[in-house]
């Protein structure tokens, strides 16, 4: 079998089109641009890894200075409390307070130096959840939406699922894509109830289904009256599939975190981020499409650096790095595409609190899995991790590169209920440099 590269691009290909060098050049003359023709054109072989996806957004805005992109040889005013350490990729260094990511760093790839000017929480937000700038004629359908609309799920699964919540909607899609929130967490050795899924104990799926039969009668009454209402047409869609789910075992066992052996549990930690990240990875295991977990403890203007060492930096090390090797051992890191992001990052000047404050001129991304690279750092900050060193890295570039991982077409429009006319990502562009 021939020997696979990034985005599927097989060993045969790779040399047939005489792309060297990174695929910046070739003896044959070929650059970059000549690359995506090629494979725009069919010319070059092109096979989606994942299946599914993993959102963690570290809502409020995470500090890149502390985190992933540390600058020891800054004045001290900027370089903050900690110091970096080896991580198990030569020559890749992390914060100190990141001891279980650092010894998976083969598991996940770095970008550094990504850059947008949105410093408020809600813009930023929808920039970096749907990977399009805001516009306020227009609300932009988040990842889960799209992935929802477009990837094939089962039926008595919900496609989109929100771990407690989301800032992502359907946007111009309509509701029957926006998420199914469960609206808590799961706690470690609590039976983890999700309204819509669990039945409570006095109700049998018979029920649920007599139920559902009057409802049936009652929509037909007077379903000729509201036929052309889109509001309307996605609640039916929303209430098929709700049922669906509820008469179904296979959902209910996708949200029983308790199914999971005790080691696995306890690897993830009892607090609610860990335990978010193990039901995403149940869910997807089970077949949801797209499941995203929400962390809001990163908005930090004050005592930045004693917050982040008593709580929010060892939960997302225990909680991530379990989810980064527990997908591994399992076999589903390279069908699961896994995105971390907040919305911007943070000033590099400590300010007179202690803290930092907004700043979206420099930031990292983490992504993992759907034949993204993992191990490797791509982008870079200055020395000051105030902008990006050289080309910054965009949030439209890194959504078009997150649904390419997927094989969803980032220049595929939709129609909003108006006609006109939006491409998934308007002005994205794929980076053939993360596949590797």
């Amino acid at each position: 079998m021939a020997m696979q590269f990034c985005d599927g691009l097989k060993r045969r290909d790779f040399l047939r089109v005489g792309v060297l060098g990174g695929g910046l050049m070739s003896g044959l003359g070929l650059n970059l641009a000549d690359y995506e023709r090629l494979a725009k054109g069919g010319e070059i072989a092109q096979k989606p890894k994942a299946k599914s996806a993993i959102y963690i957004r570290l809502g409020g805005g995470p500090t890149h200075m502390d985190t992933f992109d540390l600058k020891p040889d800054a004045p001290t005013e900027t370089r903050g409390e900690f110091k970096p350490i080896k991580t198990n990729v030569p020559g890749v260094e992390i914060s100190e307070q990141l001891p279980l990511l650092a010894k998976c760093a083969d598991k996940y790839l770095i970008l550094r130096g990504v850059s947008h000017s949105l410093a408020a929480h809600e813009l930023g937000t929808k920039y970096m959840n749907s990977g399009n700038r805001p516009l306020p004629s227009l609300e932009f359908p988040g990842f889960g939406a799209i992935c929802a609309k477009e990837l094939v799920s089962p039926q008595d699964l919900p496609p989109f699922v929100a771990v407690p919540n989301t800032p992502q909607a359907g946007g111009y899609l309509g509701i029957q894509y926006g998420p199914f929130n469960t609206n808590t967490a799961p706690k470690v050795g609590q039976p983890f109830r999700v309204r819509g899924v669990t039945l409570k104990d006095n109700v049998s799926p018979q029920q649920v289904g007599r139920r559902q039969q009057l409802l049936e009668q009652v929509d037909t009454a007077f379903r000729g009256y509201e036929s052309q209402i889109d509001l309307l047409a996605g609640l039916e869609d929303f209430s098929d599939r709700a049922y669906s789910m509820i008469t179904s075992p296979r959902a209910r066992e996708a949200f029983d975190v308790s199914k999971e052996p005790t080691d696995v549990i306890e690897r993830f930690g009892s607090h609610d981020f860990g335990q978010s990240c193990l039901l995403a990875m149940r869910l997807v295991s089970s077949g949801v499409r797209f499941a995203t977990v929400s962390n809001n403890r990163w908005d930090m203007h004050q005592d930045i650096f004693a917050r982040l060492k008593d709580r929010s930096l060892p939960e997302l090390d225990q909680g991530l790095s379990a989810l980064f090797t527990t997908l591994a051992e399992r076999g589903l890191l390279e069908t699961t595409s896994v995105f971390v992001s907040g919305e911007f990052g943070r000033t590099p000047k400590i300010n007179a609190r202690g803290g930092r404050d907004h700043w979206p001129r420099a930031m990292f991304v983490l992504l993992a899995g759907g034949g993204f690279g993992g191990g490797r750092v791509l982008g870079a900050s200055d020395d000051k991790g105030a902008v990006p060193a050289d080309k910054a890295i965009t949030p439209d570039d890194i959504a078009a590169s997150f649904y390419h991982s997927l094989g969803i077409d980032h220049h595929k429009e939709y129609q909003t209920h108006t006609g006109r006319p939006v491409m998934v990502v308007r002005e994205g562009k794929v980076m053939p440099e993360l596949f590797a």
